[in-house]
């Protein structure tokens, strides 16, 4: 069985990752800025004990990623997989700020869609390095987006949705270079539009195949596959 960490496992998408890690017997450390008020993860807790840890961590707080990283390294020498899934979307949570229209743009907004969808998961990925190197094969899951491809991107917004998501590919390419000769493969997965709080009541796919198909492309993906950008069915997406 593996050690998985997963990044937003309290909802959505990442609860679903979640849950079928579980179901599949795997131990699994679910980071969330607050996992005290993080209902669906203690029930999950209760019912797979000692097999989900929650850990308290905020990707764009250098100090919490350090001390998440602490936490989970006290409890294990290796992590299998990481599955970078934490991020906003415009309007998506009362957290998320919208705003994404010409006219309406703000460095400030900007910056914290940089922070949290693309500077986050590559200071996580960094952070973690030496647990993904102590296990065999490990693997870096990065969820971005269709509307982080340049080649597809045909509408005005969300401006800065769009921009951190094409900075997420550039940053998990870059790693991907680097943590290869480490045996650590980094991919990006676009997860499709999944009925979450985030993709909206009106999306098409069920997070449970969403989270179906990136299970599945993290067990079976090859080394030649390092640094690829594909969808949660394992197509090519154009960068």
């Amino acid at each position: 069985m593996k050690n998985i960490l997963i990044t937003g496992a309290n909802r959505g998408l990442g609860l679903e990752l979640t849950r079928q890690y579980l179901e599949r017997g795997n131990t699994v450390f679910a980071a969330a800025r607050q996992p005290e008020s993080a209902t669906d993860l203690h029930q999950l807790q209760s019912q797979y004990a000692g097999k989900l840890h929650l850990v308290q961590l905020d990707v764009t707080d250098e100090a919490s990623i350090e001390a998440a990283r602490q936490t989970v390294a006290n409890l294990t020498g290796h992590l299998d997989v990481l599955v970078n899934n934490a991020g906003i979307f415009p309007g998506a949570g009362p957290e998320d700020p919208a705003k994404q229209h010409l006219g309406g743009l703000t460095a400030g907004n900007a910056l914290t869609f940089l922070k949290v969808n693309a500077v986050g998961p590559l200071l996580v990925a960094q952070a973690f390095l030496d647990l993904l190197k102590a296990a065999n094969k490990a693997r870096i899951v990065s969820l971005s987006s269709g509307q982080g491809s340049l080649t597809w991107k045909a509408s005005a917004e969300p401006y800065h949705y769009s921009a951190s998501k094409a900075a997420l590919n550039m940053y998990m390419r870059a790693l991907a270079a680097e943590v290869g000769i480490y045996g650590v493969i980094s991919i990006l997965v676009d997860p499709g539009w999944v009925q979450t709080g985030m993709g909206g009541s009106t999306a098409a796919l069920p997070p449970a195949d969403s989270a179906r198909g990136i299970i599945r492309l993290a067990e079976q993906l090859h080394a030649e596959e390092n640094g690829s950008f594909v969808t949660w069915q394992g197509q090519p997406v154009p960068w």
